[in-house]
């Protein structure tokens, strides 16, 4: 290959990074825009949780009450909203994201890359939401309904802001996100002959005691119940991740 037809290649990939980037932020502005233009529908979901009418309140037979919101600054109300939409927009639009990307860095891969790939992506995804999912249904409402609640005298009353509930409702997501995703990093520590499950197996009295740790933190509370209901998952989570990498040979 000549040196002219090496830097037309870059070229040619540089411009087709551009085109798929172009469509993904195409794609992101679009259902950002829905997002935001569907506010009722958005807001309805996103502050379920401070009302013991939500799902899991009613589920676990919390006693009625009402967490209310305040707004202290002129422009927070718009700019909630506009970050909303976009973490809304962002995670709608992921999987057409995630999908172009792929499809950009596959042609260099061989079919047995390209196989793992689609399997490491896909799960990785997966697990992700489903960490969204739990820390929305239980791991936040037992959070929020703690803390927002909470006194330290009749005298002093809660006023929390709009912002520091969707701060903490995305930052909690998130954390939650990125912890689902050790079944995955187990994985591929395993494949890279850095951890297996023996060790995994052997460290496990250990892990607990970190997922307790983690618990507390999570959920900064009192309530052993609601301890237990938060750190079960994260257990299971580990041992789930003890069973991938055995069941992978490693």
């Amino acid at each position: 290959m000549s040196q002219s037809s090496g830097y037309a290649s870059f070229w040619d990939h540089l411009d087709e990074l551009r085109s798929r980037i172009i469509r993904m932020v195409v794609m992101l502005a679009v259902f950002t825009a829905v997002a935001f233009m569907l506010k009722d529908q958005l807001f309805s979901i996103v502050l379920a949780p401070r009302s013991s009418d939500f799902v899991t309140y009613r589920l676990m037979g919390v006693p009625a009450f009402s967490i209310q919101l305040i707004n202290t600054g002129l422009t927070e109300q718009f700019m909630v909203h506009m970050r909303t939409a976009l973490f809304s927009g962002l995670l709608v639009s992921s999987p057409y994201i995630i999908y172009e990307l792929f499809r950009f860095i596959s042609p260099g891969l061989y079919d047995n890359e390209r196989r793992y790939a689609v399997w490491l992506v896909g799960s990785a995804y997966l697990m992700f939401l489903l960490g969204l999912l739990l820390n929305y249904f239980l791991i936040f409402p037992l959070t929020l309904r703690f803390l927002g609640t909470y006194q330290v005298s009749a005298d002093v009353a809660n006023m929390l802001t709009l912002q520091s509930y969707i701060d903490t409702l995305i930052g909690m997501s998130f954390m939650m996100g990125v912890l689902f995703e050790l079944p995955v990093v187990s994985w591929l520590m395993a494949r890279m002959k850095i951890i297996s499950a023996r060790l995994m197996a052997s460290y496990r009295r250990h892990a607990i005691v970190a997922i307790l740790v983690l618990a507390a933190i999570v959920t900064p509370t009192t309530d052993v119940f609601t301890l237990f209901v938060v750190a079960l998952p994260i257990w299971m989570l580990y041992e789930f991740s003890i069973f991938v990498v055995k069941a992978s040979g490693m």
